[in-house]
C-alpha cells in the first residue's frame, strides 16, 4: 500500500439473515456464534490484525436487531444505524461516506467465515493492502468450482473488498449493492484486481454452511461453563449450555438445553427447544 493510500475499515452487520431463520429471530446473523465466537468479533479481530481499531478507523453498520449489535460493539468501533431497515452493501457504505472522508475502505461482511492455517487473522488478508495504489478496486476471492460460470473471471467473492475513495465518494444511502455500484463497474473499466485467499472461506448464510463453519472452527469444543452429562461428538457447546442427551455434529448455542433422552444430529439448538436441522 502506498503511503498516500490511507485506509479505514467497515464491517457490514446490518443483514436480516433470512435463510438462517428462526435462529436469526433471536440474534442478528452477525452475532451468531461460530466456534463460540460471534461472527462480528471474528471480523473485528481480523481487521485488528491489520492494525485497524477504534472508532476513528473501524465502523460497523447495523439495522436488523440493531440494538443488539450496538450493545455488542460498544466503543470498539464507530456505529452506523440504519433505522428504516438494511440499505444493502452499497447503501450502508454510502451512509458512512462522511465518516470515511477521503480514505479508501476495506469492507468486510460480518457473516464471512475465513480460516487460513498458515496465517493469523489479519495477516491472512494482508495481500489486499500490499502494494495497493489507492486507485483500483480489490476483491478477496476463491476459485469457482468447476462448471460454475458466475463470479468474477472464474473466482467468487470471499468476504472482503478494498475500495478507493473515488469509487466511494459518489455512493448514496439509497438501498443498493456493491456488486452493481462498484465491483462490476470496476471490472468493466479494467480496474478490478482479484486477490486469491489461500485459506478456507464459508458464507455462513444457510444452516448447513453455518454448521460447517462451526465444525471447521472448533469441532469438539465445549465451553468450560457448559454442563455436559450426556454425549457430545464433533460438536460445539456454548457457554452455560446443558447437554444431558446426545449430540453429534451439532452447534449448541450459549444457554441452550438438550434434555436427557434427546438425540440431535447435524443440527443447531437454541434455547430449550428451538432446533434447526442443517
Amino acid at each position: 500500500m502506498s503511503a498516500a493510500a490511507e485506509v479505514c475499515a467497515v464491517v457490514l452487520a446490518a443483514g436480516e439473515g433470512q435463510r438462517l431463520r428462526p435462529l436469526t429471530e433471536l440474534l442478528p446473523k452477525a452475532l451468531c456464534p461460530v466456534g463460540n465466537v460471534a461472527l462480528l468479533d471474528r471480523a473485528l479481530a481480523r481487521i485488528g490484525g491489520l492494525g485497524l481499531s477504534g472508532g476513528s478507523e473501524v465502523a460497523v453498520n447495523a439495522a436488523y436487531l440493531a440494538d443488539q449489535v450496538v450493545a455488542h460493539v460498544g466503543d470498539r468501533a464507530h456505529l452506523s444505524v440504519e433505522p428504516d431497515g438494511p440499505l444493502g452493501t452499497s447503501g450502508g457504505i454510502g451512509r458512512l461516506r462522511g465518516w470515511i472522508d477521503g480514505r479508501g475502505a476495506l469492507v468486510g461482511n460480518a457473516d464471512a467465515y475465513l480460516a487460513d492455517p498458515q496465517r493469523e487473522p489479519g495477516k491472512d488478508i494482508a495481500a489486499l493492502l500490499e502494494g495497493w495504489s489507492g486507485e483500483t478496486v480489490r476483491m478477496l476471492t476463491r476459485p469457482l468450482p468447476p462448471g460454475n460460470t458466475d463470479g468474477f473471471s472464474g473466482h467468487r467473492f470471499a468476504g472482503f473488498s478494498l475500495l478507493p475513495w473515488r469509487y466511494l465518494r459518489d455512493l448514496t444511502d439509497q438501498p443498493a449493492d456493491l456488486v452493481r455500484t462498484a465491483w462490476r463497474p470496476a471490472e468493466a473499466a479494467g480496474e478490478l484486481e482479484l486477490i486469491i485467499y489461500d485459506g478456507d472461506y464459508i458464507d455462513t448464510g444457510t444452516p448447513a454452511d453455518y454448521l460447517r463453519a462451526n465444525l471447521h472452527a472448533a469441532a469438539g469444543l465445549a465451553d468450560p461453563t457448559a454442563v455436559l452429562t450426556g454425549r457430545a461428538t464433533e460438536s460445539v457447546i456454548g457457554a452455560r449450555a446443558e447437554v444431558r442427551g446426545s449430540v453429534t455434529r451439532c452447534v449448541i448455542w450459549p444457554g441452550a438445553t438438550v434434555r436427557a433422552g434427546e438425540s440431535l444430529r447435524n443440527a443447531i439448538r437454541a434455547g430449550k427447544d428451538l432446533t434447526v436441522q442443517a
